[in-house]
């Protein structure tokens, strides 16, 4: 009798410390899967059939947890893996879409590891989501974007100590640094101040890349994004510069509710200047892009796509519904993309 009453004793602490530990801390492991089927053209490349990954979100997986340490803190952390679906690879860095470990408080949350930069956060809330051959994304982060500098920090920075400002009414902030340690376009300053609240939600930001000897490469952007009764609309300016080389991005887009699906539309020219002629950055290599699509919700989880996309070149531009030109397309050819994908969120 003894024993067992020890036995449920011990059981029943062991039950509740287990309790109290999960209340105070959690992991989760989450993800996207996303494929899509079509077919891409790309001028004198020609077309190719194919299957993609990450075309209405990036494929992706990763854990991410937090513990409340007490005194109003808490500790999280966020890693993150890219995951090609069409192939079962994964990027060359393991966990390289974001690798960091934060303290959070009152005074707003303070991480360090590999993030996304300032500048890159300001253009996420885009009707395509930065991703696939509609996707504004096609001149954000492909290539070019850098201007042919050695800068590595359009998208995302190495070794970042990044500050985020508390909620403070609608009012938001991120400022960051990243340490260079000797590699040449690794060493960033940016920051980024915004406001949302009710239908409205605008940004500003702006980032410095060391690139050694030549000259620092620049970024700086503003988002709008507003929500009327019956559809969002996107606005990006963005700008890049690396002296004597500029490209200034506008693009406008907008997401339309219909049941439980949303009509996509986008547009964006990027106006590039400076570079020399045949360079693909001179003041004839302009590109615009046009994106329609499709998304259609079957579930919370589960929805299924598609989306057409077409850039058009001017001069020695290659921009690409690919985000990088294959060989052989040329300058000044036309790009275009048509998919059908699905994409299940865990």
């Amino acid at each position: 009798m003894k024993t067992t009453l020890l036995a449920l004793a011990t059981s029943t602490a062991l039950a509740t410390l287990s309790t109290g530990a999960l209340a105070q801390s959690s992991v989760t492991l989450f993800g996207i899967l996303d494929a899509a089927a079509g077919q891409v053209k790309n001028g004198s490349a020609g077309s190719v059939k194919r299957l993609a990954s990450g075309s209405a979100s990036t494929s992706r997986w990763g854990l991410r947890g937090v513990e409340d340490i007490g005194g109003g803190l808490r500790a999280g952390f966020h890693l993150e893996a890219g995951i090609g679906l069409d192939t079962g690879t994964t990027d060359a860095k393991f966990w390289g879409r974001r690798s960091t470990v934060s303290l959070m408080g009152g005074f707003g949350e303070l991480r360090l590891g590999r993030d996304y930069t300032p500048t890159a956060y300001n253009t996420f809330a885009d009707e395509f989501g930065i991703v696939g051959v509609g996707s504004r994304g096609i001149f954000s982060y492909g290539g070019g974007s850098n201007l042919g500098s050695p800068a590595t920090t359009v998208l995302r920075a190495d070794n970042t100590v990044g500050y985020f400002l508390p909620a403070m009414g609608g009012v938001y902030g991120h400022f960051q640094v990243a340490a260079g340690e000797g590699v040449n376009g690794n060493k960033y300053t940016g920051g980024r101040l915004g406001y949302k609240a009710g239908p409205v939600d605008i940004g500003v930001a702006y980032g410095k890349t060391d690139t050694g000897a030549t000259p620092d490469f620049k970024n700086y952007n503003i988002q709008f994004n507003y929500t009327l009764g019956f559809a969002t609309l996107h606005t990006l300016y963005d700008v890049k510069q690396w002296s004597p080389r500029e490209t200034k991005d506008l693009s406008i887009g907008a997401t339309i509710p219909v049941g439980v699906g949303a009509v996509k539309l986008g547009y964006t020219r990027a106006n590039r200047s400076g570079g020399a002629v045949g360079s693909g950055f001179s003041n004839a290599d302009d590109s615009t892009r046009l994106g329609i699509g499709y998304l259609h919700n079957l579930s919370k989880r589960t929805a299924v796509y598609t989306t057409y996309g077409q850039v058009s070149n001017k001069g020695a531009a290659r921009s690409s519904v690919l985000y990088a030109a294959p060989a052989g397309m040329l300058g000044g050819e036309k790009s275009s993309g048509l998919e059908f994908g699905v994409r299940h969120v865990f």
